[in-house]
C-alpha cells in the first residue's frame, strides 16, 4: 500500500492544479469574495496583463506533467513558488482555508521527500558547471 502512495500523492496534486489553472482561463467555478486588502492584491496582479497567465499556465502545465507522471521532479519545482504565494496569500491576506492549504502544502513536501534522489545535484552547495 505505501509504495502507492507517492503516485496517489502526485494525481491529487496534479489534478488540484489542473483544474484550477483550468479555472483561471475557463472560469467554470465561480470565484468566491476576498477582503479587500486581497482584492487589491488580486487587482494588482490582474492590472499587469500577464502575471495571472503565468501562472495559472504554469499551474496547468505542472499538473499536467503531475497526471502524465513525467517529468515529476520539475513540475515540483515549478509548483513550488506558486504554493509557497498561495499560503502566503491566505495567511497574510485572505484567512481562511487552512484545511485546504495543509492539504497542498502537504502533498507537495511528501512528493518532495519522495522524490530527494532528483534534487541531490540541486542542493549541493560546491556544484560545478561542466567543463
Amino acid at each position: 500500500m505505501t509504495r502507492h502512495l507517492p503516485t496517489v500523492a502526485r494525481v491529487l496534486l496534479g489534478l488540484l492544479f489542473f483544474v484550477f489553472g483550468l479555472n483561471g482561463f475557463l472560469n467554470f467555478m465561480p470565484t468566491p469574495p476576498v477582503p479587500a486588502p486581497a482584492g487589491e492584491f488580486l487587482g494588482g496582479l490582474a492590472a499587469t496583463g500577464y502575471m495571472f497567465p503565468l501562472i495559472k499556465g504554469t499551474e496547468v502545465a505542472a499538473g499536467a506533467l503531475l497526471l502524465a507522471g513525467s517529468f515529476v521532479p520539475l513540475a515540483l519545482v515549478l509548483l513550488a513558488p506558486v504554493i509557497v504565494n498561495i499560503v502566503l496569500f491566505h495567511l497574510v491576506l485572505a484567512p481562511g482555508g487552512y484545511g485546504m492549504l495543509a492539504v497542498i502544502l502537504g502533498l507537495e513536501l511528501f512528493l518532495a521527500w519522495s522524490y530527494r534522489g532528483s534534487f541531490a545535484g540541486v542542493l549541493r552547495a560546491d556544484a560545478k558547471p561542466v567543463a
